[in-house]
């Protein structure tokens, strides 16, 4: 039986994007995961991590890492190391960030990380999202959608997984 590349998942309200992370994908992570956020400004990829937070069952709350670049998040099922990487620019400046180190133990889920970060594991899930055409970010009603894209094989099985969720 063949297993996707990537899947389309309908985002009707920003709350969508939050249970997707909470609901769908936390409950198929794995230590040393990596997951790649994608999209405009305004969005939901900070919502969508701060529902894998919550499906993870990390201690405290999830906040947006853009000022301070990564936080980590310990407790729960396994630790999240949540980096926003849109003032970073190149491949060095990730590396300086020493992300491998806590890699093997924890899902990091990096936003903003496409073309940057998909060299510290063999594997990666890209969640693109994207508002459905005509509608505006910012109230959080907007209708979205996300392509989840695997990135290696282990994450093909899980797509199909995602989906029956």
């Amino acid at each position: 039986m063949a297993t996707p590349d990537s899947i389309v998942v309908s985002l009707p309200t920003a709350a969508d994007t939050y249970r997707l992370g909470r609901d769908r994908l936390a409950p198929l992570l794995e230590p040393g995961d990596l997951i790649i956020a994608s999209g405009p400004l305004g969005v939901g990829k900070t919502a969508l991590v701060q529902g894998i937070g919550a499906g993870l069952q990390v201690d405290g709350p999830v906040l947006s890492p853009t000022f301070v670049i990564a936080r980590v998040h310990r407790g729960g099922r396994i630790p999240l190391v949540h980096v926003d990487a849109y003032r970073l620019d190149s491949i060095r400046e990730i590396d300086d960030l020493d992300l491998d180190s806590d890699l093997g133990q924890s899902v990091t889920a990096v936003e903003w990380g496409q073309g940057l970060v998909e060299h510290l594991t063999d594997g990666h899930l890209l969640i693109e999202l994207s508002l459905q055409p005509g509608n505006q970010a910012g109230a959080g009603s907007e209708p979205r959608t996300a392509t989840l894209t695997a990135g290696g094989p282990g994450w093909h099985r899980r797509l199909s997984a995602i989906m029956e969720l």
